[in-house]
């Protein structure tokens, strides 16, 4: 619906501006000027009441509407009727006192010295006035502002009321486009803020105690805030019951009593909602009158006082300061990502390359003009500045940019020279609409809490990986290699506060790594470390050479623990995983020493004989050799041979070897099933000499042989247990 309005709006200003054009090309040619519509004849009832009860058929409208129409029981503004662009109502009359009866105090009056005339600052000044008089003690003033929707003709209106009807009146009316124009006194002269804008309107009236308007008059401010008060009228005007029907500027009293849905105060009747006779003033001007020429204004501020007389120079006494608002701004943005048309998602991770690009969008809305002269300013303020989750970018900042012009509603882009940020954390915007003081366009801005977000830092990833293959043999060493990617450079290095926004990104992550070994077969038993090693940003770190290189001094398997310090604000760290619950690639296992084992055989050969008699016992003294061989004929020269004595007493003896002399060998490497051989044995006995009962014996040569097959074992043998 509003668009629709404003849309209206738009297409009636056009054409009543092409009216215009058209007005001043035939008035040039002397035909006939085209005039503006009449202030009376709108829909806006200029009867001297504020009821709108009642309807009257004025100059073919039907005037449905009065000031209860624009404001409740209150004083609060409603809903605005089809057509008003805007209102204001102000009480100035203060609280009952304790007792019941009406306050005077009122801290709202001018002080002596302060003229219409003069610049409002310096010029103006308000006190507090401990005991108003009741003819020039204002209760209420309000206004409104009206365009017709059939020429696009714009109308104000604008209304007081006073405590007391006594004598001729005098009353004005300022309308201000700086809506910074105020001043209030807790106690003594206190100066005005604000600032005069060139187009700046003053409306002055006389009116008797009878309820006649004698005169009313229209003045514009030319220049800015040191601009000068053209004396000459740019409306003048009568009452509304007498005006005619082109009046451009009319006003009008009550001409008995009335009453107001509001609180108002009358000196005899006190606080209630009656006003007499005269009490009451309203009017109305039609800003579009060629002569008048201020449609294209903004009044935002409107002032009503009472005043010695309409002399521009006249004493001046009471006000009541409003605000009308008939132009307004409002800035609502929203953080861009870096092509200025995506919403920024809030929570994104810092580039790994640390320098991340943002923008600012502002919706600027500007109602009450169709165009104006202004721009829109973008801050950022970052991590330096923001200490808590509540705080907002209100001032400081760093300024984005240049500020972008902005002529039209629309949505504005922070400049091409986007922001750069450096380091994660919560950063919030600020955007500053300049508005138009020579059109009487408000200021605004947004830094409210969604013009903030988070720049979340990265999650590096380390894998690591320990000495391999395993096992490793006993006495040689083992190292750890941990691959660190995903780390994000360092913050900016800028000034403070703000060092992290638009400035060089920083050097590679720093922050450290730390190792610990455990083992052997233990997790309790810390066999190396904790060492520590720096970081620069991605990389492989530890391995051979390095610090995490160590022999272990027992076999057994161990264990690598590592993890990562992080580099804040951008980069997170790595918080070690259990030594039991490490992965197969941080383990190595060393080996015992292994041995190896291999046989040869050999034997030390010996024979056993006995002797037997057929009878007799055998005598002692005798005795059995024995003869070894390494052939089957017994002829060559033994290689061994024993002499055993033979006991006697007995018909037989058994005697045999101990050979420790000679011995058969093998080798290492001799093959499987290798032979030692041919061996004979020869064994002769010999009885005693004085056994001569008894013969001697010998065996037959090579009846007694051996020939041995062996098989080494060659090695290694296995491992045991």
């Amino acid at each position: 619906m509003s668009q629709r309005i404003e849309a209206v709006k738009q297409g009636a200003r056009r054409r009543r501006r092409m009216l215009a054009a058209l007005a001043a090309s035939i008035a040039a040619l002397g035909v006939f000027a085209i005039t503006a519509l009449a202030v009376h004849d709108e829909v806006f009832q200029l009867d001297g009441d504020v009821d709108s009860t009642t309807t009257t058929e004025v100059g073919g409208h039907t005037q449905t509407v009065d000031w209860d129409a624009l404001f409740d029981a209150a004083g609060e503004e409603k809903a605005l009727p089809a057509d008003f662009t805007a209102s204001g109502f102000d009480r100035d009359f203060a609280p009952l006192n304790e007792n019941g009866s009406f306050n005077t105090s009122d801290g709202s009056t001018f002080a002596t010295g302060s003229k219409d005339t003069l610049p409002i600052v310096p010029g103006w000044q308000c006190n507090r006035d401990a005991n108003v008089n009741s003819k020039i003690d204002v209760m209420n003033a309000y206004a409104a502002t009206y365009e017709d929707p059939g020429s696009g003709d714009e109308f104000i209106y604008f209304a007081l009321e006073r405590n007391a009807n006594t004598g001729t009146a005098n009353v004005g009316f300022w309308f201000l486009q700086d809506e910074n124009v105020n001043c209030e006194s807790p106690s003594g002269s206190v100066p005005f803020t604000g600032e005069h804008a060139d187009g700046d309107l003053l409306i002055v009236s006389e009116f008797t105690n009878g309820g006649t308007v004698s005169t009313i008059q229209a003045y514009r401010w030319d220049g800015g805030a040191n601009g000068t008060l053209n004396t000459d009228p740019v409306a003048e005007g009568v009452d509304c019951r007498t005006t005619g029907g082109s009046d451009t500027v009319c006003g009008r009293t009550n001409t008995g009593t009335i009453q107001t849905p509001w609180p108002t105060s009358n000196k005899q009747d006190g606080p209630g909602n009656d006003l007499r006779i005269s009490e009451f003033f309203e009017g109305g001007l039609n800003l579009s009158d060629p002569d008048v020429n201020l449609d294209d204004r903004c009044f935002n501020v409107f002032m009503a006082d009472t005043r010695s007389s309409v002399s521009l120079t006249a004493t001046l006494f009471d006000f009541s300061r409003g605000r009308l608002g008939q132009c307004d701004s409002t800035t609502v943005t929203t953080p861009k990502a870096a092509d200025g048309t995506t919403n920024f998602v809030n929570g994104t991770d810092i580039p790994l390359a640390g320098r991340l690009e943002v923008r600012d969008s502002a919706l600027i809305t500007v109602t009450g003009v169709d165009t104006f002269d202004a721009d829109v300013t973008f801050f950022l303020c970052g991590p330096g500045t923001l200490t808590s989750a509540t705080d907002v970018c209100d001032d400081g900042g760093v300024q984005i940019g240049n500020p972008v012009p902005v002529t039209t509603n629309g949505t504005y882009v922070s400049d091409d020279d986007a922001a750069f940020l450096t380091a994660a954390g919560r950063y919030c915007w600020r955007a500053e609409f300049s508005g138009d003081d020579a059109v009487g366009v408000p200021p605004s801005e947004d830094a409210s809490l969604g013009e903030c977000f988070t720049v979340d830092p990265v999650q590096p990833m380390m894998v690591t990986t320990a000495t391999r293959p395993t096992p490793v043999p006993f006495g040689q060493s083992i190292t750890d290699v941990i691959a660190l990617s995903g780390t994000a450079n360092q913050e900016g290095t800028g000034t403070a506060p703000e060092t992290t926004i638009n400035t060089a990104r920083g050097a590679g992550a720093g922050g450290t790594l730390s190792v610990t070994v455990f083992g052997p077969d233990s997790c309790s038993t810390v066999a190396h470390g904790p060492i520590t090693l720096n970081v620069n940003g991605d990389g492989n770190y530890g391995g051979a050479g390095s610090l995490l290189e160590f022999t272990p001094q027992a076999p057994g398997q161990y264990v690598f623990v590592a993890s990562y310090s992080g580099d804040g604000p951008n980069t997170l760290g790595i918080a070690a995983t259990a030594c039991a619950a490490q992965p197969d690639a941080e383990k190595v296992t060393v080996e015992q020493i292994p041995t190896d084992i291999k046989t040869k055989q050999s034997w030390f050969p010996n024979d056993t004989a006995t002797v037997s008699a057929t009878s007799g016992n055998l005598a002692g003294g005798g005795s059995v050799l024995f003869e070894l061989f390494t052939n089957a004929s017994c002829t060559a020269p033994s290689v061994f041979s024993q002499t055993v004595a033979v006991p006697g007493g007995s018909p037989t003896a058994e005697v045999g070897t101990n050979n420790t002399t000679y011995r058969i060998a093998t080798g290492y490497s001799d093959a499987a099933n290798s032979l030692v051989g041919l061996h004979s044995w020869r064994v002769t006995y010999t009885p005693a000499a004085a056994d001569t009962a008894h013969k001697g014996s010998r065996s037959v040569c090579n009846s007694e042989r051996f020939d041995i097959t062996y098989t080494n074992d060659a090695g290694p043998g296995i491992d045991f247990p």
